[in-house]
């Protein structure tokens, strides 16, 4: 079956190096809004959407995620812009890791749509469990006890991706 989004969805690939040159506003909230647009259970949206350009933060966030990865380099791939996914505890909601994962999906499809590269980013769990973390979530403007869900690194691919690697086989099943 032949689909525009179908198509976009086969097609899509993280990127890991970007142009130093910074996403226009009109794509930034088209994948902000992408996001919001992600089903959450019960409706809740009970989940925080944070992108950063100011470099400051994006150092800190860079030498953050980098510490507890236990490398030097730039676990964002020195994209021009770093969103990030916060959302209510686990006691409070325990689909909250799921709903933030299908937001970081939605915005980097919508990502690859409007010409956009991104990548999932991990450690922001244990990145805003520190106290660090936890002045950062307070300069956001967040409730206090949020956790940390993911992120993706956005910006415009240095390189079109490569083709995606074929399926392994027998990778979905259908029962009748």
């Amino acid at each position: 079956m032949k689909n525009i989004v179908l198509d976009a969805l086969k097609h899509r690939r993280s990127i890991r190096k970007y142009s130093s040159e910074q996403i226009t506003d009109e794509e930034l909230i088209a994948v902000l809004e992408a996001g919001t647009y992600a089903p959450t259970g019960h409706n809740k949206q009970d989940l925080w959407i944070v992108a950063v350009q100011k470099k400051d933060i994006m150092e800190k966030l860079i030498r953050m995620n980098a510490t507890i990865m236990g490398t030097d380099t730039n676990p964002y791939y020195d994209a021009p812009t770093i969103v990030l996914v916060f959302g209510s505890p686990l006691d409070e909601n325990p689909n909250t890791i799921k709903n933030g994962s299908l937001i970081l999906g939605n915005m980097m499809n919508a990502a690859y749509a409007i010409g956009l590269g991104s990548c999932w980013i991990n450690r922001e769990t244990e990145m805003f469990s520190t106290a660090e973390g936890k002045e950062l979530i307070k300069q956001f403007g967040l409730p206090q006890n949020v956790i940390g869900v993911g992120a993706i690194s956005l910006g415009y691919p240095v390189k079109n991706p490569e083709k995606a690697l074929p399926r392994k086989e027998n990778y979905y099943r259908i029962i009748r």
